[in-house]
C-alpha cells in the first residue's frame, strides 16, 4: 500500500518537468504600448534566412543559474522573464519592443521558428543571442549574453544564427 501512495505522490512531480510551457507565458506583461514609460528593449532582428514562421523573444535574467531556465519557475520566483512572439515581421530587419519589468541585467534569446511548432530544430531553425556570441555545441554562457537594461528603452542589435555545416551554426554570409 505505501509504494502505490508513494508513487501517487512522487509521479506529479517527476512529469511536471516534461510538460512543456503555455506559448503565452510572459507574453502579457511583454507586450509594449504606445506611449508607455519605463524600461524596455527595442531588438533589431538582423540576418533573417526568411520570413516564414514565427519570431520568439525571450528574455532572462542575465546571471548563472537562470539563464534559460525554466519560465515557469522564474516567473513564480518572481524573476525577470518575458516573451513575445508572432509571426516573422515583412521588414528586412524587424524591430520588436520587450516591456520589462524594471532595469537590470537581462540575457535575450531570438528563435526563427520557420515551422512555427514551438520547437528548436537546428537542422531549420534559427538562433540569436544579445552581444552576439560565437555559437559552439553548447548553448552561451550568461556572461556572453548579458547587457544592462536602464530605466527607458534599450537597443540591442542580434543577428540570427542558422546551421550552415555539420555541426556549425553562424550568420548568413555578409550579415554580421
Amino acid at each position: 500500500m505505501i509504494r502505490p501512495l508513494l508513487l501517487a505522490a512522487v509521479l506529479p512531480m517527476m512529469t511536471a518537468a516534461y510538460i512543456p510551457s503555455s506559448p503565452v507565458l510572459g507574453t502579457v506583461e511583454a507586450q509594449c504600448r504606445p506611449g508607455e514609460t519605463g524600461p524596455a528593449l527595442m531588438v533589431e532582428v538582423v540576418g533573417l534566412k526568411d520570413h516564414i514562421g514565427k519570431l520568439k523573444v525571450e528574455v532572462y535574467p542575465g546571471v548563472d543559474g537562470d539563464w534559460l531556465q525554466d519560465d515557469n519557475k522564474l516567473l513564480m520566483a518572481g524573476k525577470t522573464f518575458r516573451r513575445v512572439e508572432g509571426s516573422v515581421p515583412a521588414e528586412h530587419n524587424p524591430r520588436i519592443c520587450v516591456r520589462l519589468p524594471g532595469p537590470g541585467r537581462v540575457g535575450l534569446l531570438v528563435l526563427h521558428d520557420r515551422d512555427s511548432n514551438h520547437r528548436f530544430n537546428y537542422q531549420r531553425d534559427g538562433i540569436g543571442f544579445s552581444r552576439n556570441p560565437s555559437l559552439g555545441l553548447s548553448q552561451p554562457s550568461a556572461d556572453s549574453v548579458a547587457i544592462t537594461v536602464g530605466p527607458g528603452v534599450t537597443p540591442v542589435r542580434v543577428v540570427m544564427n542558422y546551421r550552415n555545416g555539420l555541426l556549425s551554426f553562424g550568420p548568413i554570409k555578409g550579415t554580421r
